[in-house]
């Protein structure tokens, strides 16, 4: 089978119209909405069949945010970043006594010295839904936490989980750097003050098609990425790559012949959780169920130095399948056989579809430039991108031209209880959020 060459020029022209041209965007908002018609228009320019698929989100819409801590009797003006979902502060200044939470103590029986105080939290995520609760339960006054994955000065935006929001609510709260809370150390008051608030709006899946012969009884090759962002990122790497990859793929698949289809899906919304992605299945679920497939998602695979890692979810057979294709390409991967929640496929895996998240990391924590500010074509090797893009392409053309599948399309049974356990803490299960 003859594939076209994957193009690195052709990658860097849609990371420049993402970044230079259009710019952060977050979900809900006018950027994104400009980005997903981007989208729309070059799947329609290579040949694919597109539909939009719209769904509601809330917009991070601040003008300003402002936060203080008090030490040794001085306050300091303190960056900090208001978290998508957040409730802002009516307009209102804020103060409160401060007090740290390190993360063990989020096993205490009694979160009574939490109400009304500024809690500071050492953590990026409260992933036990029932420690969140007891702290909404709890009342305090605004949640500021802190980055601990990587100890720097930069600011770093991230978000609170939707389906969290949703069942126990949320009070102010922002992300600080490392650096900055370490020298904050001590400060025994903190005040907040936020111009702005979320706002009810909606984000877009864009979805392109290349039929196959079997439409609508065999499964389906799909492959996808994100083109939301964090606030004030221009999202480059996160996740303007896996845009640019999809993208790619619709140019030199489109003219293959297929047995099965292949669908290629740019999510919004990723940056809430998987919001989008999580809204495709689960207004697909009866489809996905029915005819089965196999996702491949792209996400922060660009950048200049570093290492691969592919995320499988998928059978050892799968595993062996692909990374055979890449190390005869030359493309060597570390494997992390999991199913990871932060990442766009992993609600096709709660709807029984396998698949694999590629990732590239530059540092043990992930990425030194994740969900900053300079996150930007700088950061980006389009060769390299496009060297591992290639066995990738021709695999899912070869997976979209064979009379039968060369491994079975199902979630290994050890994975299917934690995703299960994430489904339903997480993204609150095939329900999804009652308030949107």
């Amino acid at each position: 089978m003859d594939i076209h060459s994957v193009d690195p020029k052709s990658i860097r022209h849609h990371l420049q119209w993402l970044t230079e041209k259009i710019g952060p965007r977050l979900a809900g908002s006018a950027n994104e909405a400009r980005a997903a018609d981007y989208i729309a228009e070059i799947f329609i320019r290579y040949g694919a069949k597109v539909r939009v698929e719209s769904f509601p989100v809330f917009e991070r819409r601040i003008i300003s945010q402002t936060l203080h801590l008090r030490l040794h009797g001085k306050w300091r003006e303190i960056p900090c970043s208001v978290m998508n979902g957040s409730p802002g502060t009516g307009g209102q200044r804020i103060e409160a006594p401060l007090v740290i939470i390190e993360p063990p103590e989020l096993r205490k029986p009694s979160y009574k010295q939490y109400t009304g105080k500024a809690v500071l939290l050492l953590g990026t995520h409260i992933e036990n839904p029932e420690h969140y609760k007891r702290l909404m339960d709890a009342r305090p006054a605004f949640l500021m936490q802190v980055d601990v994955r990587y100890p720097a000065d930069t600011l770093r935006a991230d978000g609170l989980f939707p389906a969290y929001i949703d069942r126990y609510g949320a009070v102010p709260s922002v992300t600080l750097a490392y650096l900055q809370a370490w020298r904050m150390h001590g400060a025994d008051s903190a005040r907040l003050h936020v111009n702005g608030d979320r706002v009810a709006s909606s984000s877009q899946n864009v979805i392109a098609t290349l039929p196959g012969e079997k439409t609508e009884s065999d499964p389906v090759i799909f492959a996808g990425g994100h083109h939301d962002t964090q606030a004030d990122s221009l999202g480059a790497d996160d996740n303007g790559s896996g845009v640019a990859a999809v993208l790619e793929l619709a140019r030199v698949l489109a003219p293959l012949p297929r047995k099965r289809e292949i669908r290629l899906i740019s999510f919004g919304a990723e940056e809430q959780l998987s919001v989008g992605s999580a809204a495709y299945v689960r207004a697909h679920r009866d489809e996905l169920v029915r005819r089965g497939g196999f996702m491949c998602n792209f996400d922060g695979y660009g950048s200049k130095m570093g290492w691969y890692n592919l995320h499988v979810c998928a059978q050892s057979s799968a595993t062996k399948w692909f990374t055979r294709r890449l190390e005869a390409a030359g493309q060597y991967t570390e494997i992390t056989p999991k199913a990871i929640p932060y990442q766009d496929a992993f609600p096709f895996h709660a709807a029984g579809i396998p698949g694999f998240w590629l990732y590239r990391a530059n540092c043990t924590s992930g990425r030194f430039y994740h969900h900053q500010a300079d996150d930007n074509l700088d950061k980006m090797d389009t060769n390299r991108m496009a060297h591992v893009l290639q066995p990738i392409a021709a695999a899912c053309g070869e997976l979209a031209g064979v009379n039968v599948l060369p491994f079975p399309l199902s979630i290994p049974e050890r994975l299917q209880g934690s995703i299960q356990q994430y489904w339903e803490n997480c993204f609150s299960g095939w329900k999804g959020f009652s308030s949107r």
